[in-house]
């Protein structure tokens, strides 16, 4: 006896009319036109079920604290760290906590259930730390959370910075990251790149760097960060985030460069929400728009996600943890307008998110974790069209969330009636 059949779902893969039966909170069988005994059976009428959405880049611990202490008027980077340095103060426990449970909320009803957090580890009592910790235990059973130990403020542009990091580790941080583009000089960025991947290669842990997060053509970290994982046989384990630099960098350089990112096996995060609002703000016209080269990494067999970055916090005053949002407006700023460009922008939040984070048990195969979401939308590209509403959102064959199908009832003169969305 099946716990669970979904019968006539397509799937982003092109799929169609296939059958998916869950056991024991796995995937047991996808195959078309299954019919078998099962404690809940469900049409799927040919919507797409997907694997979950994730997120292989936020800011949990800074999220939906927008307006504290106050707004972020110019809207760059900059005033932003400055922003939050200023709220650093006025942190607690319980706060941070509730916040990002509240976050976590939002996600599981959109179908995003992996999310990869940068924390701030500049500050002594790492206050933020434990509580993003604490909020990694609590949303354990309905969403998998990573920590990433980000220093802020420069791993060695602040005092004890590195050692900060290493007790953020110590008490259970999974990843190490960095922020080299924000040291003082441009060698001492490239000093933290070799010696927090140094610390990984130690440890064990994966690498995922803040990397070249500006708009100058000379920011060229990520060449280090290449470099380094080779040294250091890293290959695999670490990801490039933001590499907004490279919108501006000499082409004949990015011919060089992105074929090195590629043989390293280093991954990239775009954040098209956030890279194209912060970046750019000192340029008239034409303004950059600042998001890094997605197609050309793409087409280089370099792993590309997107991810939501920040969600009303001192960087950006919207968002709602839509995945698919991400995804549509990195396909506008990419001009990735082809079929394979959107149905790619559509893994960018999916497969590819998920192998950034190094996810096992992902995807809609047998053996695989049961989790996945049914959306209303036939294929990927409709999805991003539409936001499309997330009807049911399983983890490991529970069912998390239910939305009803988004419908529009009309009183036109002469053509009453109503309809679900618009194809």
């Amino acid at each position: 006896m099946l716990d669970l059949l979904i019968t006539h779902a397509n799937l982003p893969d092109g799929r169609t009319d296939m059958s998916v039966a869950v056991r024991g909170g796995r995937i047991v069988e996808v195959t078309p036109g299954l019919l078998a005994p099962a404690h809940e059976t469900l049409d799927a009428g040919g919507q797409l079920l997907t694997p979950p959405f994730c997120d292989p880049h936020f800011h949990m611990d800074a999220t939906l604290s927008v307006g504290l202490p106050r707004i972020n008027q110019s809207g760059t980077l900059l005033e932003g760290i400055a922003l939050w340095g200023e709220l650093k103060p006025l942190l607690t426990e319980e706060a941070l906590v509730e916040r990002a449970l509240a976050y976590g909320d939002w996600a599981v009803a959109k179908g995003l259930l992996a999310i990869r957090s940068h924390v701030d580890t500049s500050d002594p009592s790492l206050l933020p730390v434990r509580a993003m910790l604490e909020v990694k235990r609590r949303m354990a059973p309905y969403l998998d959370v990573q920590l990433v130990a980000f220093p802020q403020d420069g791993v060695l542009r602040s005092p004890g910075g590195l050692e900060n990091l290493k007790r953020a580790l110590d008490l259970g941080v999974d990843v190490v990251g960095g922020i080299p583009h924000f040291e003082r000089t441009m060698s001492e960025g490239a000093a933290s790149v070799r010696l927090l991947c140094e610390l990984a290669a130690e440890r064990g842990l994966p690498v995922d760097m803040h990397c070249d997060e500006s708009d100058d053509p000379h920011s060229r970290h990520i060449e280090t960060l290449a470099f380094e994982t080779q040294r250091l046989g890293l290959q695999g384990r670490v990801n490039g985030s933001h590499l907004t630099s490279m919108h501006s960098m000499d082409n004949y350089y990015v011919s060089k460069l992105i074929p090195l990112i590629a043989e390293a096996g280093v991954s990239a995060v775009a954040n098209p929400l956030i890279n194209i609002t912060l970046q750019g703000r000192h340029d008239s016209y034409p303004k950059r728009r600042g998001m890094t080269r997605v197609p050309e990494l793409m087409a280089a067999g370099v792993t590309v996600a997107f991810g939501h970055d920040c969600v009303m916090d001192p960087w950006y005053s919207l968002g709602s943890g839509d995945m698919l949002e991400v995804a549509h407006m990195g396909l506008h700023v990419a001009q990735m307008t082809s079929q394979a460009g959107m149905r790619q922008c559509f893994e960018a939040v999916t497969t590819n998110a998920a192998k950034v984070m190094g996810l096992t048990g992902y995807g809609i195969e047998a053996g695989r974790d049961a989790s996945f979401v049914l959306l209303q939308a036939r294929d990927p590209i409709e999805a991003i069209r539409l936001r499309a509403t997330r009807l049911k959102v399983w983890r490991q064959g529970q069912l998390l969330s239910d939305m009803a199908p988004a419908a529009a009832h009309l009183n036109l003169a002469g053509r009453p009636g109503s309809t679900t969305f618009a194809r």
